[in-house]
Order: C-alpha cells, then sequence, then structure tokens
C-alpha cells in the first residue's frame, strides 16, 4: 500500500533531536519525528517522595500534556476541566516506567528527576516519541552528577526508546502518523532497550481478535526500526561533547 507520507512499510519518520534546547533546564531535548513534536526536559531535585526516604535510592518520574493547539481544533488545558485527562494519566505512567526501567535507581541517590514532556504538534505516536526524546534529556540531568563528580559514572544501564506499529489494511506499518493511526485495525506501541531488552508491550484491537503471529511480527518490524532511534539519540548527546 502507498503510504501518506510516501514512506516504505518498514520505514520510519524522519527523526531530528536538539539537545540542549531549554537553557535552565538540567536536560532538555525537543524531538520532532515527521509532523510531530515534543520538547522534553528534565528538573533533579535532592529529594525522593516521602515512600523512599531513607532508602538510598532516587526516583524518575514524568509528567506528559499537550499543548491547545498541538492539534487540528483547540484542546482544553487541564485546568480548565479541573483534573488530568486520563489518557495524559496513562501516558506519563507509560513514559515514568520507561526510564526507570533503565535507571541505576541506587546510583542515582536520593535524588528525583522529573521529565516534563510537552506536545507542541501532534500527528501521531506522542507518547513514543515523548519516551524517545525524554531520555536524551534524562542522560543530559544525570551527566551533571558526573561532571560535579557527585557519582563515578552516569547512573543509566542502557538507551531507551520507543515507536508504534500498526496493522493497516492487513498490512504492518511502522510509526504511525495520525491518518494511519487512525485506520489501523491493530496498533501496538512497543519500548526497547538498545541492548534488545523488551521494556513494554502495548497492543490492542479495534475490532476482530487478530493472530498471535501479528504481535511476533510488530515486535520484529518494531525492533528493527529501533536502531534508527537509537541513532538519533547518539548523535544528538554527542553533539554534547
Amino acid at each position: 500500500m502507498t503510504r501518506h507520507d510516501g514512506r516504505s512499510w518498514d520505514q520510519t519518520r524522519p527523526i531530528t533531536i536538539t539537545p540542549g534546547y531549554q537553557r535552565f533546564a538540567e536536560g532538555s531535548a525537543l524531538i520532532d519525528t515527521g509532523l510531530t513534536r515534543v520538547l522534553c526536559a528534565a528538573s533533579m531535585e535532592e529529594r525522593v517522595p516521602q515512600f523512599l526516604r531513607g532508602q538510598g535510592q532516587g526516583w524518575v518520574t514524568a509528567e506528559y500534556n499537550m499543548l491547545p493547539r498541538s492539534t487540528n481544533t483547540r484542546t482544553a488545558r487541564d485546568r480548565d476541566t479541573g483534573r488530568i485527562s486520563g489518557r495524559s494519566q496513562e501516558i506519563q505512567r507509560l513514559i515514568g516506567r520507561s526510564l526507570r526501567a533503565v535507571t541505576d535507581l541506587e546510583a542515582l541517590g536520593e535524588r528525583t528527576v522529573t521529565i516534563d514532556c510537552d506536545v507542541i504538534q501532534a500527528d501521531g505516536g506522542t507518547r513514543t516519541a515523548a519516551i524517545t526524546g525524554a531520555y536524551v534529556a534524562l542522560y543530559q540531568a544525570m551527566k551533571i552528577l558526573v561532571d560535579n563528580r557527585v557519582v563515578r559514572r552516569v547512573p543509566l544501564h542502557s538507551a531507551v526508546a520507543a515507536v508504534s506499529v500498526g496493522l493497516v489494511e492487513d498490512e504492518l506499518l511502522l510509526d504511525l502518523c495520525y491518518r494511519e493511526d487512525f485506520d489501523a485495525q491493530v496498533d501496538f506501541n512497543v519500548v526497547m532497550t538498545d541492548r534488545g531488552e523488551l521494556v513494554e508491550l502495548q497492543g490492542a484491537t479495534e475490532g476482530a481478535p487478530f493472530p498471535r503471529q501479528r504481535a511476533e511480527e510488530a515486535l520484529a518490524l518494531a525492533a528493527r526500526g529501533m536502531e534508527t532511534l537509537f541513532a538519533a539519540q547518539r548523535r544528538a548527546l554527542g553533539e554534547l561533547g
């Protein structure tokens, strides 16, 4: 099938990660993937949530938000509704889990890193872009600890990134834009490390059940596309020296 943007079925959207995008954040990155743009900023505090106090380990968490005109029509701010939307809660928990999975929380010590992920423009794959960009912001914040000789090494086990896969007109497609995501019969969000380890697999059908083999094929396709994302992360961090 011909994709909306002319890509092949196994090709990710063009990706650019601009590190250090915000001057005052301990770490930050603007990630562009296709028409989707997400700003990720890391803030570090010398404290941990109450349930971790005295345990000698740190915490990594995330917040996710879509700016009002990141979409075709205005999306109300959470302050207008008086609560965080269920979708935003789900996504920010996913981002937090993904980052904690690759963080050495004991080596971090009793510190909290919060990653704010703000969607500037949405054309599908905002949660996967947020995870991929958030890692770059997190790494920068962790590197400050090394530069200041607070810790000996960056307290991260590996890199982490995420990508979507969807079944559209009975064909698997990598890294869906909004139109493809809207049309997908089945869609997956895959989070992996650069060691090839699986962090999280989210998948669901919009209609009839699908064969288990499709899930295995989707996971394999995602793994193939991950190297493009990890390469973009490495380039971004390399720019910082």
